[in-house]
């Protein structure tokens, strides 16, 4: 499969001088056609999944949950269809200094219980993440400003506010792309109805994006959220039709019986069963393309067998085990591209010649070879297993490789299915999984090193395996210092080939978005992060 390498604009690296970001407040990934306007009365059905937690938004970090929280709420700036940021609730963003930046606030932006959004609302939201105590999956997010602490309760005193509509933020040192990040989930602002009852406020939030919760019982856990048009959203992704039912589907193949009878209106997974099928059962209403997805399995250092030297063996071993070439075209059927690092190209500054690469290409030889050095460390026992979320359409795969491991290795290797992905999370984030995990990343801006810190940074918040190499964490930081996207670059690069020697993770592919739309849906584009740009869409 073709490899494709697209160079996704987005805000320039910190520089001393200033750069503002004004006047932004177009559609993001354009309008919908004149030829096919639509109803604006009519709902669209998407699939989904039931979110991991309540909707808090610096408490979520995974898909479901996501998608949800990024209809519902706007945040200082929000990315278009390739990545390229563009000002949402925020008027200007100057980049004052290396660490130093100065917010603007567009007046009258409105949260759905009618009150301002202010600068305030930044402030305090940011400032509940990062609070030891509270416990905020997206912490780290905050680590960069000034005041953020891993040990105690600390305000982040880098927060000031300047006005009603204005508020600077001082980082602790140098965060190359920190403007970039500003579109994530975790800086969302909160009304100040949230900490009256912030359990309560999961369950039922008060956004101010495109979308609002459409009413109290909305949310049908494990069955589908209602969300229903914001008309006081004024910023550039107000919505082109009435609202959105995210039904959460058990399995992708049941999502994709429903497209395929009308059922729903657009869906952005296909399953492995369809990929063969369904550009030709579709025609043009189906989708194919890059994302900024990357797809792998954990194995946690803890397990009996992979710390130390004889892990790294072991996990070097299980990698070369695996025929990447080979399961992206008989299981994916060409919708995968096998991995060569641990990012995805379409990201600035992806390579596929990194130091140590070797690791990810199938070679049993070599993986028999590594495997028996581990042995003489200490005698394989066990089995192996890769647990998977069943309601994600994974099966296939993780079979395919504990096939692989079975002929190379001699194992006995299998797959551990959970009923759904809350259900896996649940185990893998209160660290009582005990076998390897699936695992992956949907990038949350269009950045290398948000496919690096986030999830092998020494206690970073999806570190799920608790990785942990100093000298990792130093090429990180000065990667992350860098003033120039091509320094920064190569520093990521050299933290990747130690990443290639350890195997924290062991990288299998680059995901394509696969989906596709129903007749008479109109106007449908996917972002660079492989999630239909809902506000879009007409019928």
């Amino acid at each position: 499969m073709k490899r494709n390498k697209i160079a996704l604009a987005g805000i320039a690296l910190l520089v001393a001088g200033g750069l503002a970001l004004t006047g932004c407040s177009g559609s993001g990934g354009g309008t919908p056609s004149a030829s096919g306007g639509g109803d604006s009365t009519a709902i669209i059905k998407t699939n989904g999944s039931e979110p991991a937690n309540p909707l808090i938004p610096t408490n979520t970090n995974e898909v479901g949950g996501g998608k949800i929280l990024d209809e519902i709420f706007a945040g200082l700036v929000y990315y278009d269809a390739k990545g390229a940021p563009q000002n949402d609730m925020a008027e200007s963003i100057t980049v004052d200094d290396a660490q130093n930046l100065t917010v603007k606030l567009k007046k009258g932006q409105k949260f759905t219980d009618g009150t301002e959004v202010q600068a305030h609302n930044f402030i305090e939201a940011w400032n509940y993440g990062a609070k030891l105590s509270n416990k905020q999956l997206n912490s780290y997010f905050f680590e960069d400003i000034e005041g953020f602490s891993y040990d105690v309760d600390a305000e982040l005193t880098g927060l000031k506010e300047v006005d009603d509509y204005t508020f600077t933020i001082a980082l602790n040192k140098p965060a190359s792309d920190f403007a970039l990040r500003l579109g994530y989930t975790a800086f969302y602002p909160l009304p100040d109805a949230a900490f009256e009852d912030m359990d309560a406020f999961g369950q039922n939030p008060i956004g101010n994006g495109p979308y609002k919760i459409a009413s109290d019982d909305a949310w049908q856990h494990d069955v589908q959220i209602s969300l229903v048009k914001n008309e006081d959203y004024q910023g550039g992704r107000a919505a082109h039709n009435a609202g959105l039912d995210i039904v959460f589907y058990a399995t992708q193949d049941a999502a994709y019986a429903d497209l395929l009878s009308g059922e729903v209106d657009v869906i952005d997974g296909v399953p492995p069963s369809a990929l063969a099928t369904f550009e030709s059962e579709l025609g043009d209403r189906a989708v194919n393309q890059p994302a900024a997805v990357f797809q792998s399995f954990t194995i946690p250092g803890r397990l009996e067998h992979f710390s130390g030297e004889e892990g790294q063996l072991r996990r070097q071993a299980i990698s070369m085990s695996i025929n990447r070439p080979e399961i992206t075209k008989v299981v994916f059927n060409e919708t995968r591209t096998p991995a060569s690092d641990f990012t995805s190209p379409v990201i600035d500054g992806w390579s596929d010649k990194l130091d140590g690469s070797e690791v990810l290409e199938y070679n049993p030889d070599e993986a028999k070879k590594l495997w028996a050095q581990a042995d003489a460390i200490a005698p394989w026992s066990g089995a192996f297993q890769i647990s998977y979320n069943a309601d994600g359409g994974h099966q296939t795969w993780v079979d395919a490789v504990a096939n692989s491991l079975k002929n190379t290795l001699g194992i006995d290797a299998s797959g551990n299915p959970y009923a759904d992905f809350a259900s896996l999370r649940k185990d893998v984030t209160g660290r009582t999984i005990q076998t390897a995990f699936r695992t992956g990343w949907q990038a949350d801006y269009p950045g290398l090193y948000n496919f690096l810190g986030p999830l092998y940074a020494t206690n970073a918040g999806s570190n799920d395996g608790d990785y942990s190499n100093p000298e990792f964490d130093k090429l990180l930081s000065d990667g992350i210092s860098a003033t120039d996207s091509a320094t920064a670059n190569e520093y990521f690069q050299k933290a990747q080939s130690i990443l290639l020697k350890d195997l924290p993770a062991t990288p299998l592919w680059y995901q394509n978005v696969t989906g596709g739309f129903a007749e008479g849906v109109q106007n449908v584009e996917f972002g660079w992060n492989s999630v239909p740009l809902y506000y879009l869409i007409t019928k």
